[in-house]
């Protein structure tokens, strides 16, 4: 069974369409860096019924980042609704008109397009909502806002297999700086007993001599304390664990956070063990590698 491709949390798609009254809609949806999956959906007014079952949607295919999907809907210009007469504002500007003519001699009777300019006599007819019509146009706002996901899919993707490059080069720097550690944290317990060797010379200026028994005995406690065996050991683990993640493909942004994290704490540890300058500067480096890739990472899904 084939490894699904890693996939970064940032990626971009749109994709739109015509409604069979001509209404024009493009769907953009974005997405970022985020600790878990949320989806926000900006709609025009009339599609707030879509939303919910739109983020299930987006749900079933991304496991993290924060989702921003936006509707433009561009009405096309329709023909002037039909206007009606609202009998009960004609019946009281008829009346109105006819009571003012009476009171006034010589004055002609009201005329019929007078009265109908005069506001809220006329009003535009309401067409009957056709439910059919309304669902078959949710239904194709609702398939392109699926297409326009997996466009999303695909880009985050493409950018997931170019971060699978990045992080694969990162953690061979960090194999390459962990084996010099290695050969350098060897040479400790005779960096130990050399310093010793001088610093016990200085201060007792060959007055006496202290027994090579005893030397070695000090020495190897130094070299217990400054032991950094068990760090460079997790570290070769934890390589080999992010290794095997990148090449799993599943969803392993969190597992790889909490990775880089513990990379972090050896790199630490073996630094305040470095006893001496050659580790310290080689240790430094690692942490810098580590912290590259701690950044690379927390664009992985």
């Amino acid at each position: 069974m084939a490894a699904t491709p890693l996939s970064s949390m940032t990626g971009f798609a749109r994709d739109g369409g015509t409604l069979p009254d001509g209404t024009s809609f493009v769907w953009e949806i974005r997405s970022v860096n985020g600790r878990g999956l949320d989806v926000r959906l900006r709609l025009p007014n009339g599609f707030d019924a879509l939303e919910a079952p739109l983020k299930e949607a987006a749900a079933k295919v991304l496991k993290r980042g924060n989702v921003s999907a936006t509707l433009t809907v561009k009405r096309e210009d329709r023909a002037p609704p039909r206007l009606t007469p609202d009998p009960a504002a004609l019946d009281q500007a008829l009346r109105l008109a006819l009571d003012l003519a009476a009171r006034i001699p010589g004055c002609p009777p009201p005329r019929a397009e007078a009265l109908l300019t005069l506001p809220g006599v006329l009003r535009a007819e309401a067409a009957e909502p056709d439910e059919a019509e309304e669902e078959a146009k949710r239904a194709t706002i609702a398939a392109a806002f699926t297409t326009a996901v997996d466009g999303l899919v695909a880009s985050r993707r493409a950018e997931g297999a170019k971060l699978a490059d990045i992080l694969t080069v990162l953690l061979d720097e960090v194999a390459a700086l962990r084996d010099l550690a290695g050969t350098e944290a060897a040479d400790q317990p005779a960096l130990h007993m050399a310093r010793l060797r001088e610093s016990l010379a200085a201060l007792l200026e060959g007055e006496r001599r202290v027994p090579e028994e005893r030397l070695a005995q000090e020495v190897a406690l130094l070299a217990t304390k400054s032991d950094v065996r068990e760090e460079l050991d997790r570290l070769s683990a934890h390589i080999a664990e992010a290794r095997r993640l990148l090449k799993s493909g599943e969803a392993i942004g969190r597992k790889l956070d909490f990775l880089t994290q513990e990379f972090v704490r050896e790199a630490n540890t073996l630094c305040s063990k470095s006893s001496s300058t050659a580790l310290t500067r080689i240790g430094l480096e690692l942490k810098a590698a580590i912290e590259r890739l701690k950044e690379q990472s927390a664009n992985v899904e």
